[in-house]
């Protein structure tokens, strides 16, 4: 199997992939959707909606070089024309294995959600985390 579907397979058993449009709808809404992919053979409707839901969850948008029977052979749910990966270093690596194969047409995207991805990880690093109460 291809690196980046193991990949999207990691990030769907981590509870971290939305799979089906209204998954996707609902991630991008509520803005925990980093990547949205659309797969190659997905019509022309549901690639609009990914990309109007990638724009309202400020979310990257791609169309893949899988087909939606591939896709659902990660998923395990029928033949998905869309998912959305909800984690940033997750998506960053499923692009930047997409740009090694095809850098013309993935290098953008996968330098962006490199740098997005880096940006999360560092206000994390710096947000104090929480002190546990302790019984008095």
């Amino acid at each position: 199997m291809d690196r980046n579907l193991q990949l999207l397979g990691i990030a769907k058993k981590a509870g971290l992939l939305a799979v089906g449009g209204d998954d996707v709808s609902a991630s991008a809404r509520t803005g925990k959707a980093r990547l949205i992919i659309s797969a190659s053979d997905a019509s022309e409707g549901s690639q609009r909606r990914a990309r109007i839901n990638a724009e309202t969850g400020n979310a990257l948008c791609v169309v893949v070089p899988y087909t939606k029977f591939e896709l659902g052979s990660v998923t395990q749910r029928g033949s998905p024309g869309t998912l959305a990966v909800l984690d940033a270093g997750l998506a960053a690596g499923f692009m930047r294995g997409l740009a090694e194969a095809d850098p013309e047409r993935y290098s953008k995207a996968a330098k962006l959600l490199a740098e997005r991805a880096e940006s999360i990880a560092a206000k994390k690093k710096h947000t104090p985390s929480g002190k546990r109460r302790t019984a008095q």
